[in-house]
This record gives C-alpha cells, sequence and structure tokens, in this order.
C-alpha cells in the first residue's frame, strides 16, 4: 500500500522501534503541515492509506471527496471530531481507531503547574542573561513563586486523566476540588476529594485550575468569560486537553485583566500556534508546543496500533474498523 504519515513535525515515526512493521509498503511521512483544500487534496490524492496524528489534519467530506484512491484512515488514539465519518463511510473509505495513555498529558500538567507556579522557566532564561534570582525585570512581575502544599487544586472532569491530576495534587499536599457530571463529582467524592458546591464557587475558590473534557459540541466554549473573572488574582489556569473548551478569545482577554493571574497551556485553537499570537506575547502565560502525548513512550504506542491496524487492513483483517457503515458497506 501507498501510505501518506501525515504531520510529523519532528519526523519522529521513522526512528520508532515500530516503524519497522510497515516494511514492504511505500510509505511517505510529511513533516510539515498543508493548509486549505486544494493543497490537501493535491498532496494526498496517490495514497491508499493515511496515518493521522491525532487531530492535525481535518478530514472533511468537501477532502476526502478528492481522494479517489483512499482506503484506509488510520488513527492514532481515538476519533475526535477531525474527520467527517459519514463521508468516509459513504465513500468506502475505513476508519481504525487505535489506544491511547492518559499517562503522558497528565505528567506534562503536572510538569506545567509546577514550573509556572516556581516561575521556573522564566528564572532559568534570565540566569542565562545573568540576572540572579529574577523572574522578571519589570518589577510588577517579579514575584516569588509558591508552593503547592495547601493550595486548592481544582479539576473539571475526572475521567483518567483528571484522576491522575487529582492523586498528584493529594500527593502534594493539596485539597482536590472537583467540578462536572453528577457522576464525576460523586466518583470524585469516593476517592476522598471534594466536590464544589456550584460551579461558582469551583472558579472562585480554585488556587490552580485544570481542565480535562473532551472536546464535543456540548462542552465546546463550555469555560466563559464570566466563569474566568470568578478567580483569584493569583490563580493559575491550565489547559492540556482542547482550547475550544474556553469560549473564542475569552482567555485572551481574561488574563491581561488579572482574573486569571497566569495560565499553562498546552492546546490553541489554531495549530502550529502562529509566532505572533497573542498568547506568547503575555508574560504571565508558560506556553508549550501541543507536548502531551509528544514522548517516546506514547509515540510507540499509539503508532504501533496505528501501524498494525494499517498491515491487518492489507491483510484483509483489521479489527479494529470505526465506522459501522463501511462494514456493513463491505459485506
Amino acid at each position: 500500500m501507498k501510505i501518506a504519515i501525515l504531520d510529523d513535525y519532528q519526523n519522529a515515526t521513522p526512528g520508532l522501534d515500530c516503524y519497522a512493521l510497515l516494511d514492504g509498503h511505500e510509505v511517505k511521512v510529511f513533516s510539515n503541515s498543508a493548509r486549505g483544500l486544494g493543497q490537501l487534496a493535491i498532496r494526498l490524492a496517490p495514497f491508499d492509506a493515511l496515518v493521522l496524528i491525532r487531530e492535525r489534519t481535518a478530514l472533511s467530506a468537501a477532502l476526502l471527496a478528492k481522494l479517489p484512491n483512499l482506503k484506509l484512515i488510520s488513527q492514532t488514539g481515538k476519533l475526535s471530531g477531525h474527520v467527517d465519518v459519514a463521508a468516509a463511510s459513504a465513500l468506502g473509505i475505513a476508519i481504525a481507531e487505535g489506544v491511547g495513555s492518559p499517562v503522558a498529558p497528565a505528567e506534562l500538567t503536572w510538569a506545567l503547574i509546577m514550573a509556572a507556579t516556581r516561575k521556573i522557566v522564566p528564572y532559568a532564561n534570565n540566569l542565562k542573561d545573568g540576572l540572579w534570582q529574577t523572574a522578571s525585570i519589570n518589577p510588577a512581575l517579579n514575584g516569588l513563586g509558591t508552593v503547592l502544599r495547601g493550595r486548592t487544586l481544582a479539576i473539571w472532569g475526572y475521567g483518567k486523566i483528571g484522576r491522575m491530576i487529582a492523586a498528584y495534587g493529594r500527593a502534594f499536599g493539596m485539597p482536590v476540588l472537583v467540578w462536572g457530571s453528577e457522576a464525576s463529582r460523586a466518583a470524585a467524592v469516593a476517592d476522598d476529594n471534594l466536590a464544589a458546591t456550584s460551579r461558582a464557587a469551583f472558579f472562585e475558590q480554585a488556587d490552580v485550575l485544570s481542565l480535562h473534557l473532551r472536546l464535543s459540541e456540548a462542552t465546546r466554549g463550555l469555560v466563559t468569560a464570566a466563569d474566568l473573572a470568578r478567580m483569584k488574582r493569583t490563580a493559575l489556569f491550565v489547559n492540556t486537553s482542547r482550547a475550544e473548551l474556553v469560549a473564542d478569545q475569552a482567555l485572551e482577554q481574561a488574563l491581561p485583566q488579572g482574573r486569571p493571574g497566569y495560565a499553562a497551556l498546552d492546546v490553541y485553537a489554531s495549530e502550529p500556534l502562529a509566532p505572533d499570537a497573542p498568547l506568547l506575547r503575555m508574560p504571565t502565560v508558560l506556553a508549550t508546543p501541543h507536548l502531551g502525548y509528544v514522548e517516546k513512550d506514547s509515540y510507540e504506542l499509539y503508532f504501533r496500533h496505528a501501524f498494525q491496524n494499517v498491515v491487518d487492513f492489507a491483510a484483509g483483517k483489521c479489527d479494529n474498523i470505526a465506522n459501522p457503515a463501511y462494514l456493513a458497506q463491505a459485506r
């Protein structure tokens, strides 16, 4: 099969152990992203199979209709609204899902929390410029960092990652406050955490607030400007889940007003994030380039399953097809 691996910004996949699974196939790795329907259609038209790295490229109905050779979309991890499943099924294109792990995103979240609260990045950068124990040359921003112990960790969403973050928080001596569905709050209490009495109280009491929700039509724009305005001026807002969980421009407008005082972010509405993005110009923001699952062990896990799905599909025996309408047609 002719296989394209899309959006491998670091050209990391050829160096993975699991890459050998694709021996015997013709593979092209794209390390830069294409933008626009026409450009993508030209790039992808020759391929029988596409391997997607999470949601880095969206496959719309209009794009899929321009890919006459495409037989398989192999997704690393789970689908999340970036592929038009109905259109793929109607065009006879199979979609295979893989597996994921909460470990790397949870660890990155905690690394961001620790780095932001202790101001590690600005201290380290200023040290290289000869400035000792200087977080900022702006006196208003040159305050001390803080420890986590005794401060309230607020978590919205108590799934696999949320549970891990709660456990980290308890290990660091933080009271853990959870908001979400009734089932999520009940599960949190069963694990010796606290359930917020209201959405307003959740935002008001947080010293560190971290989002751990799936993106859907129900959760898109869920965090509003009014929510952010309730946060403390000393609070840290953390988002390693999806940028679209926050209302458009709400965080960009809230941070200069000082509520919340700080943010640590790994996800953005448009990725890769433009170098002139306002968030990158804010000294109270710690921003990383969507590294949640971008590490060696996670890549081996994600891509081993994605590549195995391609191999199995080529052999006519893939068991992980995610679009039942395709399977009905295939029969």
